[in-house]
């Protein structure tokens, strides 16, 4: 374990000097120095943001990329904001954290057996990057997956993180055919189980698409197969 710990320290190090996609730098670096109102006093992480969790975990839940306000300003991915308030809530009814919330790096969040990270490292304007800027981070997706040698589930929070997880396996282990994004689909892929989730964003909670019963329910499931 310790030496997956350092391992995983020098990965972050290396992610976080980062600064190969100009749009997604110039954008993350506008939003540390603007800041929101609400936040004005607090210093903005501003750089990639790395996974977190149980590195021997057996899941694997992946987002999107860190958000503006959230993982943009604490360092830490989902914490934060709207979204991480929903999804940690809906871990923590699942058995999956030590409590609902995710607010700042000292809150003492800990994952069970779960680990979260990202297709994108950045926040990319409008939450829509680019496929160059997805093509750039996805050697640090491969990186940090691979050291999660214990994951038998991955979760895909949203349609981009579910085909950055498909296109992975296609292009790192031979994986062949088409798989389709949707709630609570499920496939068996290289001896692990892929389950597609929609997003827990704020636009997606609003409009009824997901709500808190649906994914503490595909956590369940996913919880079950491990």
């Amino acid at each position: 374990m310790h030496n997956l710990n350092k391992k995983f320290i020098s990965f972050s190090k290396k992610l976080y000097q980062c600064n190969k996609c100009k749009r997604l730098v110039d954008f993350r670096d506008n939003i540390a120095s603007k800041k929101r109102k609400s936040y004005m006093d607090q210093i903005y992480w501003g750089k990639p943001v790395s996974g977190f969790g149980d590195l021997n975990g057996k899941i694997v839940i992946v987002g999107l990329a860190p958000a503006a306000h959230g993982a943009t300003r604490t360092g830490r991915v989902f914490t934060g904001d709207k979204s991480a308030d929903f999804l940690f809530n809906c871990l923590f009814k699942s058995g999956l954290s030590n409590q609902s919330n995710s607010d700042h790096l000292k809150d003492g969040l800990k994952l069970k057996n779960t680990f979260i990270t990202l297709a994108l490292r950045c926040v990319p304007p409008n939450d829509k990057p680019t496929k160059d800027e997805l093509r750039n981070c996805s050697t640090f997706f491969k990186e940090e997956l691979n050291m999660i040698k214990n994951k038998k589930v991955i979760v895909a929070l949203g349609k981009i993180a579910f085909d950055t997880c498909i296109k992975f396996y296609k292009k790192n282990n031979g994986l062949k055919g088409s798989f389709k994004f949707g709630h609570g689909v499920k496939y068996r892929i290289n001896g692990l189980t892929i389950f597609g989730c929609y997003h827990p964003s704020p636009r997606n909670v609003n409009t009824k698409r997901i709500n808190e019963t649906k994914m503490t329910y595909l956590f369940k499931r996913a919880k079950k197969l491990i």
